[in-house]
C-alpha cells in the first residue's frame, strides 16, 4: 500500500542509511530494468509514529499521510541489533511485485545487479 502511493506499481522504493547503498540500488535498478527510487530515511521524524502504551513499538503508524514507506524502513531500522553499525538497505517492492494476483518476478534482477551478478554487473 504505502510503497505504491509513493512510487507506483512500476518502481520499487529504496530507503537506506547509506547514500552509497542507495545510489548503488538505484543504479542496479537502471541496469536491470527493475527501477527503484530513493525515499528519505529520517528515523527521528518518525519515532513518535510507533508509540504504544503496551509495547516497545507498534507495527502501524498514526498518520497515514506521513511517508509510510520511510516509517516502515524506520521500523525495520529500530529492530536491528543495537551493535549493528553498517550500511543497510530496504527495497520495498510491494507494488511492482504482483499484477492481477500473480507474481511478476520484479526485484530478482534488481538484487542480482546490486550484488554484481552477471549479466547485470
Amino acid at each position: 500500500g504505502a510503497q505504491m502511493v509513493a512510487t507506483g506499481r512500476r518502481l520499487a522504493a529504496v530507503v537506506s542509511n547509506s547514500a552509497d547503498a542507495e545510489r548503488r540500488a538505484v543504479d542496479a535498478g537502471r541496469r536491470s530494468g527493475d527501477l527503484a527510487h530513493p525515499l528519505p530515511f529520517v528515523p527521528e521524524w518518525h519515532k513518535a509514529e510507533f508509540k504504544s502504551a503496551v509495547a516497545d513499538m507498534k507495527n502501524s503508524v498514526k498518520d497515514r499521510g506521513n511517508c509510510q514507506v520511510s516509517c516502515a524502513a524506520s521500523f525495520i531500522y529500530e529492530h536491528l541489533h543495537p551493535t549493528f553499525d553498517a550500511a543497510w538497505l530496504h527495497i520495498d517492492i510491494a507494488g511492482p511485485a504482483s499484477h492481477a494476483e500473480r507474481a511478476t518476478g520484479f526485484g530478482v534482477a534488481l538484487v542480482l545487479a546490486f550484488l554484481g551478478v552477471a549479466p547485470f554487473a
